[in-house]
C-alpha cells in the first residue's frame, strides 16, 4: 500500500513539473511586448503616439528613441510611419514630438525632457543647428546617441547625419530648372526656415549653379519660416510683382503644398519645381501642377534613423553620413508606379 501511495505521489509530481515546463516554454517563445507609454513622463506620454506593441523575440532590452521634427507637417507623419514599422521589429518605443510651428526654444526643451527621461537615442531635424548644438552635446555627454536628419548640426557631437547632401540637392534643383527652361528665363524661389542649416546649403547650391552655368535670372527669394499660410502669401506676392516669371522653385516641404494651392486657384501654366517625395507632390505631378520634384528619398528616412540609433545605442560603429541620395521625380515616373 505504501508503495502504491509513493507511486501515486511520484506521478502527480511529474505531471506538475510538465505543466510548469509547458507554461514556461509558451512564455519564452511568444511575442514580446514593449514598455507602454504610461512608463514615460507626461511630456513623452503626450508625444508617444507611435508605439510598437508586438515585436519579434530579441535578447536586447526594450528601448525608447525620441524623434523631434522642426514642426508638425504631413510629410513628417510619413517618416514617422516608416520609423514605426522599423521600430516594431526591434523592441523600440518611439517618442515623437514637434513644435506646432517651427521653434528653436521648444526643440531645446523637448531634448532636455528626453535627456531627463534617459531615452536610448534621439533623432532631430534641428531648426537652428547653432542654437541646438549645446543641448545635442549635453545629450551625447549623458550617453545618449543623437542622430540629425534632414538638416545637420555639423559643429555638434552628434553621432551621425541621415539624409542627403543639401548643397548637391540645391544643384540638382538648378539642373532640373535649367533643363525645363532651356537655361534661360526668370524664376521665383520660395524656401522654408531662414536659419535652418540644410535649407541654407540647399539655397546656396541652387544659386551657385544658376549664376555660374545658366542665363536664368532669380527675381526674388522668400522664406516662409515653416508656415504654409506665409508660403501662400509669399508666392502670390511674388507672382503679382513679377507677372512674367517662367517658374517657381520651392526648396522645402511646405512650399510644395502652398504652391499647389496657388496653381490651382490661379490656373497657372508655368513650371513649378518642388521638394520631396510625398502624396502632395505625387498628386501635383499627376494633375500637371508640378513639372518635377526633387527628393532626398524621405520615405526611407524613418528606417535609416531607427537602424542608426539601434547600432549607436548598442555602442556599435555607425557611418557619420547615412546618405539617402537624391532623386528627380517627373510625371512619367509617378504615372507608371
Amino acid at each position: 500500500m505504501n508503495k502504491l501511495k509513493s507511486a501515486g505521489w511520484f506521478i502527480i509530481m511529474m505531471v506538475f513539473v510538465l505543466l510548469v515546463t509547458s507554461c514556461s516554454s509558451v512564455t519564452s517563445s511568444g511575442s514580446m511586448i514593449t514598455s507602454s507609454s504610461s512608463d514615460l513622463s507626461p511630456e513623452l506620454q503626450e508625444a508617444s503616439t507611435y508605439v510598437a506593441t508586438t515585436v519579434e523575440p530579441s535578447e536586447s532590452k526594450n528601448k525608447t528613441f525620441g524623434i523631434i521634427y522642426p514642426m508638425t507637417y504631413p510629410t513628417y507623419e510619413m517618416i514617422t510611419t516608416d520609423a514605426a514599422q522599423a521600430a516594431g521589429k526591434h523592441n523600440v518605443t518611439l517618442a515623437v514630438n514637434a513644435p506646432d510651428e517651427a521653434n528653436t526654444e521648444q526643440q531645446i526643451r523637448i531634448v532636455e525632457n528626453m535627456i531627463k527621461q534617459h531615452v536610448d537615442g534621439i533623432a532631430i531635424s534641428p531648426v537652428d543647428s547653432t542654437a541646438l548644438t549645446p543641448v545635442i552635446n549635453k545629450a551625447v555627454a549623458a550617453g545618449i546617441p543623437v542622430v540629425t536628419f534632414e538638416s545637420d548640426a555639423p559643429s555638434s557631437d552628434r553621432t551621425a547625419y541621415v539624409g542627403a547632401d543639401n548643397y548637391r540637392t540645391g544643384r540638382q534643383f538648378a539642373i532640373t530648372t535649367a533643363k525645363l527652361l532651356h537655361h534661360e528665363g526668370m524664376i521665383l524661389v520660395e524656401s522654408g526656415l531662414e536659419e535652418m542649416h540644410g535649407l541654407q546649403q540647399r539655397l546656396n547650391g541652387f544659386v551657385d549653379y544658376i549664376r555660374s552655368d545658366t542665363d536664368i535670372e532669380i527675381l526674388e527669394v522668400n522664406y516662409n519660416q515653416g508656415n504654409e499660410n506665409q508660403a501662400v502669401s509669399d508666392i502670390e506676392s511674388m507672382i503679382k510683382a513679377h507677372p512674367h516669371f517662367n517658374a517657381v522653385v520651392g526648396l522645402d516641404f511646405v512650399s510644395v503644398s502652398a504652391s499647389a494651392l496657388v496653381w490651382k486657384a490661379k490656373g497657372l501654366n508655368r513650371h513649378l519645381i518642388a521638394f520631396g517625395d510625398s502624396s502632395i507632390s505625387e498628386k501635383g505631378l499627376l494633375n500637371g501642377q508640378l513639372s518635377a520634384a526633387i527628393s532626398q528619398n524621405e520615405r526611407v528616412w524613418g528606417t535609416k534613423i531607427v537602424e542608426t540609433l539601434l547600432r549607436a545605442s548598442d555602442r556599435l560603429p555607425v557611418e557619420d553620413f547615412r546618405d539617402t541620395g537624391i532623386t528627380e521625380i517627373n510625371q512619367d515616373m509617378v504615372a507608371h508606379e
